[in-house]
């Protein structure tokens, strides 16, 4: 899976010479919580919806309204913006997007091909495709189990499964508590949880959850 199967095709960006609070305005009509700041075509920076709050007056101000507009009215994208912007192309493996998300701790950023921004990939994208990933929406048992860190191991669980009359709905490999073992984490259709069990016992070192 690449970051263009997942994306957001649809970019709405912003000019450095925006107001923040048309900015907001947009951000809040759109439903979004960032875009990337663009001038003719060159992505200039990105701004999210925090950088925009935060440069709005407090609900607590004692200034005017007359005189918030006219100090927001001075106020544009340009003064809150983040200028040094991670991006990602459009090809690049999904998990490389979340990895540099997850690094830089960051929501979301833009989707180049060429040089040119091409769409957005989120925290929401992301989340959505662990959901897919686990087959969150399919019905299913699931388990969790630890098995050695060996070659063959997963092999041999997927062949009981199989062999049984299973069919994988999803499938994880992760780290597991020490170094010698790695944990699993599946869904299964097909085959009941106490028949599931039953027959993974030999071939799997400790469940961890089944359910």
């Amino acid at each position: 899976m690449f970051v263009g199967d997942r994306m957001s095709r649809t970019v709405i960006s912003v000019t450095p010479e925006t107001p923040v609070h048309d900015a907001l305005a947009m951000f809040q009509r759109e439903h979004i919580r960032r875009a990337p700041v663009v001038r003719q075509g060159k992505l200039l920076g990105i701004v999210s919806e925090t950088d925009l709050l935060n440069a709005s007056p407090s609900p607590a101000t004692t200034l005017s309204i007359w005189e918030m507009n006219s100090l927001m009215s001075k106020i544009t994208v340009k003064h809150v913006m983040t200028k040094k912007v991670k991006t990602i192309a459009v090809d690049a493996p999904i998990e490389e997007a979340a990895r540099i998300m997850a690094e830089a701790k960051i929501g979301g950023m833009p989707v180049t091909r060429e040089g040119k921004i091409v769409g957005m990939i989120t925290e929401t994208d992301l989340f959505k495709v662990f959901l897919e990933f686990m087959g969150t929406r399919e019905k299913g048992v699931r388990v969790s189990a630890l098995v050695e860190d060996k070659p063959g191991q997963i092999a041999k669980v997927s062949k009981t499964i199989s062999e049984a009359g299973g069919n994988f709905i999803a499938f994880g490999v992760f780290a597991g508590p020490d170094i010698s073992v790695r944990l699993i984490t599946f869904k299964v259709a097909g085959i009941k949880k106490d028949e599931l069990k039953k027959v993974l016992e030999k071939v799997v070192k400790k469940f961890v959850d089944i359910r």
